[in-house]
């Protein structure tokens, strides 16, 4: 009993081992989700999307570059980048979800209506990809977001949106004109692809 409990356990260990070793050498791509650690500051901790454009942002940090580089690099570059706010360097942790790639699980969804993949970044409670069904407006897919964090801008709500020819276009919104129905033409439909980010709060917004 005690050689089969020695076993487990050793093999729990290569696979823990072999799962760290994996995303240490895995290289960021676009569509990926973060999910960072900061270990002096647990409020700080989220997921944040990989953006179209490789980036993604991070608070007091700004805007990153993700894609292409490693986990390791990534957890540097954000405990740079936030250093100025602590007494010491903070440990920052990050993992590592790839995103699911197009073409993986297509068959029998005949029957399914119709949806769209759509991606939450920034401020919000429920960051990451999300399938919505086909028209779903900006308003309705926030209703989806779990909520907006302490460090929401929601009257600088941003949709992102990339054409087929990768040129992105960046629409921003007024979150709290749009709830209380004074910028409703601002509600429109929602495309496969759009990226809705909620940025951080400025310092008097």
């Amino acid at each position: 009993m005690k050689l089969m409990k020695y076993i487990a356990a050793v093999v729990a260990l290569v696979m823990t081992a072999t799962l760290s070793m994996a995303q240490s050498e895995y290289r960021v791509k676009s569509g990926d989700t973060l999910a960072v650690e900061v270990l002096q500051d647990p409020a700080l901790n989220r997921q944040v999307l990989v953006l179209n454009d490789g980036r993604f942002s991070f608070p007091f940090a700004g805007t990153l570059t993700a894609r292409g580089r490693t986990i390791g690099q990534i957890e540097a570059a954000i405990s740079d980048a936030i250093a100025d706010n602590f007494n010491a360097a903070p440990d920052v942790f990050v993992t590592v979800t790839p995103a699911i790639r197009p073409g993986s699980s297509s068959g029998s969804a005949s029957a399914a209506p119709a949806t769209i993949n759509i991606f939450f970044v920034g401020e919000v409670g429920a960051p990451g990809p999300k399938a919505l069904p086909a028209g779903s407006t900006i308003l309705q897919a926030l209703s989806t977001s779990g909520g907006f964090t302490n460090f929401a801008a929601t009257k600088r709500v941003q949709l992102r949106r990339t054409d087929s020819n990768g040129l992105q276009s960046v629409y921003e919104i007024n979150y709290e004109a749009l709830e209380n129905g004074a910028q409703m033409r601002s509600d429109v439909a929602l495309q496969d692809g759009d990226v809705i980010l909620v940025p951080e709060r400025r310092l008097f917004e």
